[in-house]
């Protein structure tokens, strides 16, 4: 028999390294270990209960099949808005796309403007995908390392000095993941100086975080900072990770109507149009009490407060307290060229991770995942008992290093 030959993009892309972490530390758990998994990117709630009601009425309702591409005119409705309030921009109805998940529209995105010599503007650390993504979709990343003394953010001198003519997007995550960094009113505008003096280059602003939110002023958007930005940014968001609705795979964004034709068009030749159960539901998330999602950023902050400060008290790790998302992203270059019991010389950011997981089973992503070492990130989505055991066998694995 012949094999099938798998395709030079399939060959040029990594599985994801977060998703291949969840699932090492899953496999280890179905073997009998006991692992403390800190990195999975999700809430640990459940999705609240008025959300979950609207999805089993539409159920009820008979509404089972398929939608427009772009999703239900409700749902669209529910998207202007909500981008509204967030941004200050109106958008349009032909301007809003939603799919299956913030990561399928991000996909799509790449796929109906990239070609062969394409570069992407990927700020360093970033989320595991964007790289891979345009890798797939045939262009280049230009990865731009933000270390922890910029704050983990992209500077506009930085911004100014990787755009070329070739340049035909600069991906933005704020919040971040892996970070939680988040970018302010003041410094969005010092890189719109720098967008403004260059029109061939396209901005996708991915928000998914944006109400996941810890600092005391206002998140804010790069199109609500420089409205003239609007007509080549496209904003992505969605509901997975504010209202818990991860395996709901809702996204949505709002851009240039060209473009989000051009995203909907692939989107019909893929997978037609996103689930009309999950659309019900968004829509009752988005118009929806947002009591719920107030208090989980509760939850999620005091996690905060206790993660940084139990991180904090080991020797050999730091970090500051993100501005928003659930993510650490703590310095372990306090632990590089130290030695393991076992006689091992923990050499890079995935030598520690390793061997935080052998020694104290804490399953973490290393650093070099998302673009910068020596970090490494873990997840505060998860509770308070199973922080404080995690940092107490992170400490005692520590103290036995010489």
């Amino acid at each position: 028999m012949t094999p099938i030959r798998t395709s030079a993009r399939v060959e040029r892309i990594r599985v994801s390294p977060s998703l291949a972490a969840a699932a090492r530390a899953r496999t280890l758990v179905a073997e009998g270990h006991d692992i403390l998994d800190l990195t999975v990117g999700e809430p640990d709630f459940d999705t609240p209960r008025h959300i979950r009601d609207a999805a089993v009425a539409a159920i009820d309702r008979g509404e089972t099949r398929y939608t427009s591409v772009n999703g239900t005119p409700a749902l669209r409705s529910a998207i202007i808005a909500k981008l509204k309030q967030r941004t200050g921009i109106g958008y349009t109805d032909a301007e809003i796309t939603v799919g299956g998940g913030a990561k399928q529209i991000l996909y799509l995105a790449f796929s109906a403007t990239l070609d062969q010599g394409d570069d992407v503007i990927v700020p360093a650390p970033y989320w595991v995908s964007y790289p891979d993504m345009v890798l797939a979709n045939d262009g280049t990343p230009v990865l731009v390392e933000c270390p922890a003394a910029d704050g983990f953010l992209l500077t506009p001198e930085k911004l100014e000095a990787a755009i070329s003519p070739r340049t035909r997007w600069l991906v933005l995550n704020t919040p971040s993941n892996p970070t939680g960094a988040a970018y302010s009113r003041a410094q969005l505008s010092v890189l719109a100086d720098v967008l403004l003096r260059h029109p061939h280059v396209g901005i996708l602003t991915d928000e998914i975080y944006d109400e996941i939110w810890f600092a005391d002023h206002e998140i804010t958007s790069i199109v609500g900072v420089e409205p003239r930005l609007a007509d080549r940014t496209l904003v992505v968001n969605g509901v997975s990770k504010t209202y818990a609705m991860t395996g709901w795979r809702l996204g949505y964004a709002a851009g240039p109507e060209p473009l989000v034709a051009a995203i909907n068009k692939l989107q019909g030749q893929t997978s037609s149009c996103p689930s009309s159960i999950s659309q019900a539901a968004a829509v009752a998330a988005l118009e929806g009490d947002s009591g719920p999602v107030r208090d989980m950023v509760a939850i999620y902050r005091r996690r905060r407060d206790l993660a940084v400060e139990l991180l904090n008290a080991i020797p050999g790790l730091a970090v500051d307290p993100p501005s928003g998302a659930f993510y650490l992203f703590p310095s372990c270059a306090g632990l590089l060229g130290r030695t393991t019991p076992g006689g091992e010389v923990l050499r890079t950011d995935e030598d520690v991770v390793l061997h935080l997981l052998d020694s104290a089973g804490v399953a973490t992503v290393h650093g070099g995942a998302y673009g910068l070492s020596p970090h490494f990130r873990l997840s505060f989505a998860t509770s308070e008992e199973v922080l404080e055991r995690s940092f107490a066998r992170i400490a005692q694995v520590v103290s036995a290093l010489t």
